[in-house]
């Protein structure tokens, strides 16, 4: 299937008003993104490509449409925790609006998101799927609903972690719940981490596990547990008797509900009242005895969950992005709808600027998303390079494209103006969504501080990035000469100062700026071997442009006194918020000209 020319923002909508502008109700999220088109067919063999887009195109339809509109009643109407049953027994049962349950069946039951990397079969594909094609349905979904986005990358992560370290008696009975599409037979997983002695601090954790018999009972509380009323959940304890830190630490599956039918020893004690993700039950967890059994190695529990680490903090990264693109809708829709002094808001220069600010960190992250998917399907099938590359990718992508989302998506409200802060569109639901991404699976601080000292400092991933990034250039040969030479010393500098910063534990102050000088960089060179790979594919060269607006505005100091409106500015931005595709050659003349 070849999807029909991509609809922009608003097709449907009326003539531009001095009125209020229209949202994005309507709108396919699928055909308004040629870019998520072109990635697609750069990362995946072509058979795949088309087998997948008839399914994207509908997601596409619907996150734009009925799912929308579930998302928001979702986020209004949140979740009730019950204590007890209509005969007063002591039976916890959390109670979600309709508008969840249908996002639940097309998430978990139409498309499978959860499993798509796990299970072979979904959508009528006769093997398990890339991560890069996940992560395309992961990308859409999350456009029009982000809290769902938890309980879907939760379940994928415990249905991983039972798959490559629990037992054949685990795998029997667990295994094919967590990862079906039939929703009568799902067991949603969880995973509970934090607890309040140590959130990113997990070696300080004091839920106890004691053994008895083939299983073991767990006492203690988990602080922040999404998904709390997961029928599978992954967690970490330490075993009576076992060492301090997270060497002493064991990981456990823990059903929520026993073989004969009752819940198991553990409660939900209270719901968390939060600023986002409000359709998502987070709650407070005390284990009284919970009965849950051991995954793996009791002394490598730890290091077993931390391999769950890349893909969780890829799959931020993509929801972030994917918050950021429908923020990016909104605003387009806005700019080019709405008339204020006698012209449209796409018209004027500083609305343009304005969009540009906003469409750029939505790129970089799409590009960067892409990049790290593929090293990880290129890892899982044993590449060592592609697993060193990843190990600085995750975290670089986690760190960067989180805040960018946060800052994106308010600006893109701003767009809108004050109607944007009113709950019945959806920007102010997105700005409150976006904040999680940059606490999640680690604070900016803890995730820059992995990135330098750990990823570089200890296992010298820097230089994987180094090779994959020259090798792009080396791949890119319509991209004029002299960006590549730019391109190249940049790498370079950028690489250098990381090693800089995670020499010395004096220099973990600059840990953040040499992260994002990393996300900077990689993303100018991805968005420069992209172009080339497009322009080879249909002729459009356009992204290269981003790949100068990134160095300009995000890597290179400015001069806060100079003029930045030029003739080589105007008509990028011309090119980059208009319609028209652009060859290698205008565009590298821009290039090379601003």
């Amino acid at each position: 299937m070849h999807k029909p020319a991509p609809a922009q923002p608003n097709d449907a909508a009326a003539e531009p008003s001095g009125l209020l502008a229209p949202d994005t109700t309507g709108m396919n999220f699928y055909r308004a993104d040629p870019a998520l088109t072109d990635l697609l067919r750069i990362h995946l063999p072509e058979l795949l490509f088309r087998h997948i887009e008839p399914h994207l195109d509908r997601l596409g339809e619907l996150a734009g449409g009925r799912l929308d509109e579930c998302a928001r009643l979702a986020d209004r109407h949140t979740p009730v925790l019950h204590q007890r049953d209509k005969f007063g027994r002591d039976v916890q049962s959390i109670e979600y609006h309709p508008a969840y349950r249908e996002l639940e069946n097309a998430a978990f039951g139409e498309f499978g998101i959860h499993a798509l990397s796990i299970r072979k079969g979904i959508m009528g594909w006769p093997d398990k799927y890339p991560v890069v094609a996940k992560h395309a349905f992961t990308f859409l979904f999350n456009q029009t609903e982000f809290g769902m986005g938890c309980p879907i990358n939760v379940t994928d992560g415990c249905a991983k972690l039972l798959a490559n370290f629990g037992s054949e008696a685990l795998k029997s009975k667990y295994l094919d719940g967590l990862t079906t599409t039939d929703m009568s037979k799902l067991t949603q997983g969880g995973q509970f981490m934090t607890e309040k002695e140590g959130g990113s601090d997990v070696g300080t954790l004091t839920t106890r596990a004691v053994q008895e018999g083939d299983h073991w009972r767990l006492y203690g509380e988990k602080w922040f547990c999404s998904n709390a009323d997961a029928k599978v959940v992954m967690l970490l304890a330490r075993p009576e008797g076992a060492g301090p830190g997270t060497r002493g630490v064991g990981l456990f599956l823990m059903p929520r509900f026993l073989d004969d039918g009752a819940q198991n020893h553990y409660r939900i004690v209270r719901l968390k009242d939060k600023l986002g993700t409000r359709s998502m039950a987070s709650g407070e967890i005390k284990l009284e005895g919970a009965i849950a059994y051991a995954v793996g190695k009791l002394d490598r529990g730890f290091v077993q969950m931390a391999e769950m680490v890349n893909s969780s903090r890829l799959s931020n990264g993509v929801k972030s992005t994917a918050l950021m693109r429908r923020a990016y809708h909104d605003a387009m829709t806005v700019a080019k709808n709405r008339v204020v002094f006698g012209s449209r808001i796409i018209d004027l220069p500083l609305g343009r600027r304005q969009m540009l600010k906003i469409m750029l960190p939505v790129e970089q992250a799409l590009s960067m998303g892409f990049l790290t998917a593929d090293a990880l399907d290129r890892a899982e099938a044993g590449s060592q390079d592609a697993a060193a590359l990843l190990r600085i990718l995750t975290p670089t992508l986690k760190f960067r494209a989180t805040r960018d989302a946060r800052k994106v998506c308010g600006d893109a409200l701003e767009m809108r103006g004050g109607i944007g802060y009113i709950e019945e569109f959806a920007t102010a639901r997105l700005l409150r969504d976006a904040h999680l991404g940059s606490v999640w699976e680690g604070t900016g601080n803890i995730v820059a501080i992995d990135a330098l000292r750990r990823a570089v400092g200890r296992h010298g991933a820097e230089s994987a990035l180094a090779a994959d990034l020259h090798a792009r250039l080396d791949d890119s040969a319509s991209v004029p000469q002299a960006w590549r030479d730019k391109l190249r010393g940049l790498t370079d500098r950028a690489v250098d100062f990381a090693r800089e910063v995670a020499g010395k534990s004096e220099n973990e102050a600059d840990a953040r700026r040499a992260t994002s000088l990393l996300y900077h960089v990689a993303s100018a060179v991805a968005l420069a071997w992209e172009a080339h790979r497009i322009h080879a594919m249909r002729g459009d060269a356009r992204r290269l442009l981003l790949s100068r607006l990134v160095v300009d505005h995000r890597v290179s100091p400015s001069d806060p006194f100079r003029l930045t409106e030029n003739a080589a500015q105007a008509k990028i931005a011309a090119l980059l918020l208009g319609d028209r595709d652009a060859g290698m050659s205008e565009v590298g003349e821009l290039v090379l000209a601003a």
